[in-house]
């Protein structure tokens, strides 16, 4: 078997919910320490390994934790508790319009991004014409990003997220945004890229994807790891817990189902 790139282990993640702005600046400045918010466990002693060249999809409801695990793997935000490693080259497709500055246009994000990932100009000169033939904009290409559609935010940071040669491929729910035309190119990629043994972690509503892209799966559900198996059990689970058959609720039902091989 291919070495670990991803190692998740008992991770954890705790936001502090305030009922207004203020109570922010009155807790800090309490002499008794009095608390003015309530913890959110958002994730809860989750863990997951993924190999080197696997696609490995993330299926929950709204709110499960999904999100907010991706953005600790791609360093968004830190967890609370637990460990984390990622071993490779990560590029990232989160929410609609992180990582981009919404003043700048197109190309000048494009050199950004770049910046932000440590690749010189003079290499990404070399992939502009790549990113922007993808992205397939036209003349928004020079525009602020400010004024872009959802979906043009999507196929610029696809664009970006696939030609800068990563060895981890991290995609959150975005392509639900674009096109049928533009989605079907995205995933023509994915296909590319598991050729090529890259590794691919994608969080998704979309089950025919997982079915048809992913080695295997895991389930969340209320910041919980329910299920973690093939991908068809796991889309089995999911559609489960949505239904309410097996009452998936916190800290109550637990299912881990082994990985083929």
């Amino acid at each position: 078997m291919n070495h670990a790139v991803i190692v998740i282990k008992n991770v954890g993640k705790t936001y502090r919910l305030y009922g207004k702005p203020s109570d922010r600046a009155k807790e800090a400045l309490s002499i008794k320490r009095k608390k003015y918010h309530q913890d959110f466990q958002a994730l809860k002693g989750v863990d997951l390994v993924i190999h080197q060249g696997e696609t490995v999809g993330i299926l929950g409801r709204n709110g499960s934790g999904k999100s907010t695990l991706l953005k600790i793997l791609t360093g968004v935000t830190a967890q609370t508790s637990g460990e984390v490693l990622v071993r490779g080259k990560v590029a990232a497709l989160l929410e609609l319009g992180a990582g981009f500055n919404l003043e700048m246009t197109g190309m000048e994000n494009i050199y950004l991004n770049g910046t932000m990932q440590g690749i010189p100009r003079s290499a990404m000169e070399g992939l502009v014409p790549s990113i922007v033939e993808f992205a397939d904009i036209g003349e928004f290409i020079d525009q602020p990003v400010k004024t872009y559609s959802s979906g043009m935010f999507v196929r610029l940071a696809f664009a970006l997220a696939i030609n800068v040669d990563p060895e981890i491929l991290i995609v959150d729910e975005a392509l639900s945004v674009g096109d049928i035309y533009f989605q079907a190119k995205c995933y023509r990629k994915f296909e590319d890229f598991k050729k090529a043994g890259k590794t691919i972690l994608f969080v998704t509503h979309d089950m025919n994807s997982v079915l048809k892209y992913c080695d295997r799966a895991m389930v969340l559900d209320h910041g919980n790891k329910i299920g973690e198996g093939t991908a068809k059990e796991m889309v089995d689970l999911y559609k489960r817990t949505v239904a309410g058959a097996n009452g998936a609720k916190e800290g109550r039902f637990i299912q881990t189902m082994p990985a083929e091989g």
